[in-house]
């Protein structure tokens, strides 16, 4: 098992080296130029969208602006918030939050195209059946030679799938829940963490076996009440600490340029590691620059790509921005964050410190409903790139696999899981990029022309 970790590590490393993470931050800077701010300026826009005052029920698509939204967000909104937010700051200190801050910003504008795109080049069949995501901006936008690409992405789609939106899941839900139990690392729980996996895959069956119009109605309703539940109990705790919030922000700004010694190590946490990790973490959590939120968005019930798109670039806000930050206040506040703990068991710990007797139980909540949205919009994900590669005959036979790989997440090591959805991450998001960047002119002048139309007062709902 170290052998299998060791050569994970090192490929985990290749892959979100250097380079990768200047073509992400680098795309981000790209399009947010080329669309002029567009997640400032069409951010208020955005939410007038969400309320669904420019809707029309003849429009074609399969799911609503704010199902469309839900679904992305539940996928998003995962174990990333709780686990992923501690995993970076036990790793790379306080600092790794400001750099998953930078990828939130510059993924909002990186999602308004991907997910503008997918709207543009999505197929629907005559049955209503839609068919969209990078797979098909690339087959359809960038032409046929550059199809290898879409074929890239729709099968690193399958298996990032199986890692992100699966066994990820079903770990970190395993291992709240027996760390509540007391019973980490022992043979009983080791059984209950089985267990757990398997309810989780019955749960999920019954929601993935009605497609995307089911996990949208699911989402929409499930997506605001665990916002709510968690967003809550974080403000409860940050107003038991509120004098501590200033010191936390200047101490993130801090540790953002300058090394975490509190961490230990040769050097504690270098200033590489803090953006490395807030990197990773941050497009782990926000999933901008995978493509995998299009998927989603390209199946809603609208006639200007451009709207879906101002659309879809809220979900990193709520995402990172609001959330993981709410989560890392509650680490770095309680003090906790320099204990040693990883993970899951590091929120726990914070929210128990300033709430005795249920701040766990808040945590493991939060955790669980997280994680089970996440799991079924992923499983949609993962349907939607087999499907491109092998038709939709073969939708079925994935969701038993993906079924099925959630016991075997549940079960394995930490350590292990969270490397190899790394690994699938970084994999899946460069044929998007290079999409984003070749398509991004064709975006930046249906943005132009929509905005203009709406000064004009042409865009009415």
């Amino acid at each position: 098992m170290d052998q299998l970790l060791n050569i994970l590590g090192k490929i985990d490393d290749a892959v979100w080296g250097l380079p990768l993470i200047l073509i992400l931050v680098g795309t981000g800077i790209f399009v947010t130029v080329r669309n002029r701010l567009v997640q400032i300026r069409g951010f208020k826009h955005g939410i007038e969208l969400i309320s669904g005052k420019y809707d029309k029920p003849e429009y074609k698509g399969e799911i609503s602006h704010f199902q469309a939204l839900a679904a992305a967000l539940s996928a998003t909104i995962g174990t990333g918030n709780i686990t992923g937010v501690a995993t970076a700051i036990a790793v790379g200190g306080p600092g790794a939050l400001f750099w998953m801050w930078i990828t939130a910003i510059f993924g909002m504008a990186v999602k308004f195209t991907s997910c503008t795109l997918a709207v543009m080049y999505r197929r629907i069949d005559p049955d209503g059946y839609v068919r969209g995501g990078p797979m098909y901006f690339i087959e359809l936008g960038m032409g046929h030679r550059w199809k290898f690409l879409a074929y890239m992405f729709a099968g690193f789609t399958a298996v990032a799938a199986l890692g992100i939106g699966n066994m990820v899941q079903a770990n970190s839900v395993a291992d709240g829940l027996v760390s509540l139990i007391g019973e980490k690392g022992t043979a009983t729980g080791q059984i209950f963490r089985l267990g757990v996996g398997i309810v989780i895959a019955v749960a999920v069956g019954l929601v993935i076996v009605g497609g995307i119009k089911r996990i949208g109605k699911v989402a929409s309703r499930l997506v605001p009440f665990m916002v709510v539940i968690y967003v809550g109990s974080a403000l409860i705790v940050l107003a038991m600490s509120h004098e501590l919030i200033i010191p936390a922000f200047k101490l993130i700004f801090a540790r953002a340029f300058t090394p975490a010694s509190e961490l230990g190590g040769f050097a504690g946490a270098t200033v590489w590691m803090t953006m490395q990790q807030g990197f990773r973490r941050g497009v782990f959590s926000n999933e901008s620059g995978l493509g995998s939120a299009p998927m989603a968005h390209a199946a809603a019930k609208v006639n200007e790509p451009v709207r879906e798109g101002l659309v879809a670039m809220l979900g990193p806000f709520i995402d990172t921005i609001a959330i993981c930050t709410l989560t890392g206040l509650v680490i770095i506040v309680s003090g906790q964050w320099s204990s040693g703990i990883d993970g899951t068991p590091l929120t726990a710990e914070s929210f128990e410190t300033i709430l005795p007797s249920w701040g766990r139980s808040m945590v493991s909540l939060g955790l669980v409903l997280f994680a089970f949205s996440t799991i079924i919009s992923w499983s949609y994900y993962g349907e939607k790139g087999i499907e491109y590669i092998f038709g939709r005959k073969s939708v079925l036979p994935y969701k038993w696999i993906y079924l099925v790989f959630l016991p075997l997440g549940a079960a394995l090591q930490l350590k292990i899981v969270w490397t190899f959805a790394d690994i699938t991450n970084g994999l899946m998001a460069l044929p998007n990029l290079i999409a984003l960047v070749g398509l991004s002119g064709v975006v930046a002048a249906a943005t132009k022309k929509y905005f203009g139309e709406l000064r004009e007062g042409k865009q009415r709902q």
